[in-house]
């Protein structure tokens, strides 16, 4: 039975979508949402320490967003240049590296794209970039002259932070569009539910008990690009890069035997520990050896949850595979009537929006 992807729609004023973290940041607000009952609570997220029990874990996407995005001049071959214009201005937005060696090959969006034929040269500052191949989903793979380490030290002169499209107001400086624990470099864009997290919350979160851990999700296309099918079945997730350190595994698979809560901080962090769990063979919720790979799974409703109890995120986009994956995880109507609530309550939605926590 297919499900349309208009059952993920809902109404927002434009206004409730935040141009901006509260300071501090964990003076947002949060919905309490009993996934069992449907009670609903509003508090602070600072209030969310109240939340948490010794012997809970709370797990951490570390990824780290790099300058993405770049200004490109876009040139031609010899065989097309002759008494043509040879440049335009175009946007790369790099997506991740493909492969990696003394060149490296990435996979990015380019604007305007339509007509740069495969073969092509883009120019940034003094930087030859080659047009490797195009896709039909607007996906182009282009080769640059140095490794993948090179390549992400030449973003963070050349390159801006990809901000979202929906945020008019650009971050005054790169840390507010990160977390404060973010180390790992290789994301496009922020594991935002952890936006709400302060250095002395998270002191405070440790001191009571909690453990904390942490996996790397690289968030790619695969999180943002919206859902452009008619039916949700018909839709197809791009693989993120995933790594599951050996140690963050053993303290999940001790929790999960012990009937301890392991609670995902952020979307990204459900779907690496879900995707690992899927792919373990070896009888324990994840493998002993951690997970290093690429994982493509998109969680919508009748999912079986094998690792996560509970959930800290955002309020999401409408018709988008994050509003679909909560859905899925606290049921649909329980979700939708959540979202109304926090309209009436004026929460403030999406990336530097307020925070839900689903028990």
């Amino acid at each position: 039975m297919s499900t349309p992807i208009s059952d993920f729609d809902y109404y927002l004023p434009k206004e409730w979508i935040a141009q901006h973290s509260v300071e501090p940041r964990d003076h947002s607000r949060l919905m309490l949402l009993d996934r069992t009952t449907g009670d609903i609570q509003h508090k602070h997220f600072f209030d969310v320490i109240d939340e948490l029990h010794q012997g809970d874990v709370l797990v951490f996407n570390d990824t780290k967003v790099f300058k993405a995005r770049l200004s490109a001049i876009g040139g031609m071959p010899t065989s097309r240049n002759v008494g043509m214009p040879t440049s335009r201005n175009r946007e790369i937005f790099l997506l991740r590296c493909l492969q990696n060696s003394e060149t490296s090959l990435w996979s990015a969006l380019l604007r305007p794209g339509k007509k740069v034929l495969v073969g092509d040269h883009l120019f940034v500052d003094d930087v030859q970039i080659e047009v490797k191949a195009k896709h039909e989903d607007g996906i182009v793979e282009l080769v640059f002259p140095m490794n993948e380490a090179n390549v992400l030290l030449f973003t963070d002169v050349h390159g801006s932070i990809p901000i979202p499209p929906y945020v008019s107001e650009v971050p005054d400086e790169a840390n507010k569009y990160q977390t404060v624990y973010a180390r790992e470099v290789g994301s496009v864009a922020a594991p935002t539910a952890g936006f709400h997290f302060t250095e002395e919350l998270l002191e405070k979160i440790k001191a009571k008990g909690v453990q904390i851990c942490f996996v790397t999700l690289h968030v790619g296309i695969g999180t943002f690009r919206p859902v452009q099918t008619e039916t949700i079945e018909e839709h197809t997730m791009h693989s993120e890069f995933v790594q599951i350190p050996a140690m963050t595994a053993h303290i999940i698979n001790a929790a999960k035997n012990e009937g301890r809560r392991v609670i995902a901080v952020g979307t990204t962090t459900v779907r690496s520990l879900e995707g690992a769990a899927q792919q373990n063979t070896d009888g324990l919720y994840l493998s002993e050896r951690g997970f290093v790979g690429d994982v493509n799974i998109f969680i919508k409703p009748g999912f079986q949850f094998q690792i996560i109890d509970a959930l800290i995120t955002n309020f999401h986009l409408p018709k988008s595979t994050l509003l679909i994956l909560i859905s899925a995880f606290a049921g649909r109507e329980q979700v939708f009537h959540a979202y109304e609530s926090a309209v009436q309550e004026k929460y403030r939605f999406f990336s530097f929006g307020d925070a839900m926590f689903i028990s």
